[in-house]
């Protein structure tokens, strides 16, 4: 009885079923009970444990064990919309609230910037705890932010007009109408671009540069569907002040909750660029609670691979994940190789500043947007059999190609950087 309701429900707004039964299930679901017992016991553990290493330790292990065992139990061949996608947000919000509780007992000369704005001086209480958890501006595609940022908020901290409701409703809706924007380019593409098509006869038939440039189309337009959701919930969090971000130059700045730099991410030929650009607050938090607190193995390499390491598996279960963030730590590597050499060889410094450049940039991003897209792709059609279908359907370019570009680098190092400038460098 409850399926055919959920589909003329689906029918009649226009949005698909899975979104629908996601949003019941977390108003009025029995699945709302993962939460509630997940933000219960990091209370617990925060008033039983206090500010120590052992509750970080119990925190992280919980949360994830947990996240984890719900991909695990819900684990399916496609892609879908449960409960556990609100909950990969809330688990990074209740370790992180296990950190800042941490650092609040310590010395602020033994803190960084960062983490002087986040840490708590005094055990929150329950009601701010799930106020902070269950914080409707975040809680389904986040973004991120701290229990510290939400007591400001609570306590109308967070404004431009001190003592006043905040004017952020200019600045809000501008977020919403680029969101919305981007959904419409996602509404509109979408269909002529599915995953599935990946694994049909047609696709395999067609010659090669149609399946290279398909795979560019589709990354591209793939990623707006989480463009539109971050800068649309941005939207939400300057509407009720958790947005908004100091003075600078004399102008209020509301982007304290932005997960997407919309013009960077659309005009960087930088891989660097796009990652930057891209999941801002996600990645902050990697940053902060995992690359960093990672400090003591001395090798930001080896930091640098346990956090994408972090991130594949808190993404999910599936190999997809793994391969796609390796994809992406091979790729940077590469790609600061490159701008390296470009930087200290004169022949390509000049070539990269000539009248050329224009030319340069176009075929920079074309290998930019059809290498995105190439990972994306382990990322979207998870399983193993899947993506090696198509891998292998376009004979694994992205892997040879950068791949053959590490490889080649050091020779190329030799024959267009000078002796002198390489020895100066090695004395810097």
């Amino acid at each position: 009885m409850a399926a055919p309701l959920l589909e003329q429900l689906s029918e009649s707004l226009g949005s698909p079923e899975p979104a629908i039964r996601l949003i019941l299930s977390i108003l009025i679901g029995s699945q709302l009970y993962h939460s509630v017992v997940c933000v219960l016991v990091q209370f617990l553990m925060l008033r039983l444990m206090g500010r120590t290493v052992t509750a970080i330790l119990c925190s992280f292990t919980f949360q994830m064990l947990y996240l984890l065992a719900g991909y695990y139990y819900t684990a399916t061949e496609e892609y879908d919309i449960k409960w556990t996608m609100p909950h990969c947000v809330l688990t990074l919000k209740l370790i992180g609230l296990a950190f800042d509780y941490y650092d609040g007992g310590k010395e602020p000369s033994k803190l960084s910037a960062e983490q002087k704005e986040s840490a708590l001086r005094s055990v929150p209480s329950l009601l701010e705890v799930c106020g902070f958890s269950y914080f409707y501006g975040g809680f389904l595609v986040g973004p991120q932010f701290t229990l510290r940022s939400y007591q400001r908020l609570v306590a109308r901290e967070l404004t431009d007009c001190p003592g006043k409701v905040p004017n952020s409703v200019v600045p809000a809706m501008k977020r919403f109408a680029l969101g919305f924007l981007c959904l419409v380019i996602y509404a509109i593409f979408s269909p002529h671009y599915p995953d599935s098509y990946y694994l049909t006869d047609e696709y395999e038939a067609q010659p090669f540069w149609y399946r290279c440039v398909f795979i560019l189309l589709w990354g591209k337009i793939i990623l707006y569907k989480y463009v539109s959701c971050w800068v649309i919930a941005e939207g939400v969090c300057i509407l009720t002040g958790l947005g908004y971000n100091g003075v600078v130059d004399g102008k209020h700045q509301w982007n304290a909750c932005a997960n997407m730099k919309v013009w960077l991410f659309e005009t960087t030929p930088l891989f660097g660029g796009t990652i930057s650009s891209f999941n801002i607050n996600t990645n902050a938090w990697a940053a902060r609670h995992v690359f960093k607190r990672l400090k003591f193995l001395g090798n930001k390499t080896l930091s640098h691979v346990a956090t994408l390491f972090f991130l594949s598996i808190w993404h999910g279960l599936h190999s997809g994940y793994i391969l796609c963030f390796s994809m992406e730590f091979f790729i940077i590597t590469v790609e600061r190789q490159a701008q390296a050499l470009v930087r200290d060889s004169p022949v390509l410094t000049k070539l990269a500043n000539s009248a050329l450049y224009p030319l340069i940039y176009v075929v920079q991003q074309f290998i930019h947007w059809l290498f995105m897209g190439y990972p994306l792709v382990a990322f979207s059609i998870f399983s193993y059999d899947k993506w090696l279908k198509v891998y292998s359907s376009v004979y694994f370019c992205g892997h040879l190609f950068f791949l053959v570009a590490y490889l080649i680098m050091p020779y190329l190092r030799k024959a267009l950087v000078p002796k002198n400038e390489g020895r100066e460098k090695k004395q810097e």
